[in-house]
């Protein structure tokens, strides 16, 4: 991976065969990066696995086959002392359709280029919040998990 920073916005490019969740949480961790936002993200995805929250739990949908990466967004938060990376996607097949939702988990198929906007000072939690069995962001918790 490749990053450049300028002010609080980040630009990074990940290589082939990296773990999209990983490979950001571990890039929040190094850069102590507490709060943020993934504004976009463009590339492929070697293999991906996507979630449809059905109001009870996410349903997946695993790909298998490379499609590129048309969106990518999401937030940077801290859960139980770690950072809680919450990614949304949609991807292009070889047909030309479009798969999208919850972004479980993915792999990065040639490369992936996302740009991060960073809040210095802050921090977002990520509760678990009961009524929903979901982690909720959370944009002034009351301590610095």
């Amino acid at each position: 991976m490749q990053s450049v920073r300028e002010g609080s916005k980040y630009v990074l490019r990940l290589d082939e065969g990296e773990d999209l969740h990983a490979t950001l949480a571990a890039f929040a961790e190094r850069e102590g990066i507490r709060a943020g936002a993934v504004l976009f993200g463009i590339g492929m995805f070697r293999q991906a696995t996507f979630g449809y929250w059905d109001g009870h739990q996410y349903r997946p949908h695993e790909i298998e086959v490379p499609h590129e990466v048309v969106a990518l967004h999401g937030t940077i938060a801290r859960a139980e002392g770690a950072p809680s990376i919450h990614l949304h996607s949609a991807v292009a097949g070889p047909d030309h359709r479009l798969i999208g939702g919850h972004l479980i988990r993915a792999t990065v198929g040639a490369l992936q280029e996302v740009v991060l906007e960073t809040f210095p000072g802050r921090t977002f939690g990520r509760p678990l919040d009961e009524s929903w069995g979901l982690r909720i962001l959370d944009l002034d918790p009351p301590s610095n998990p």
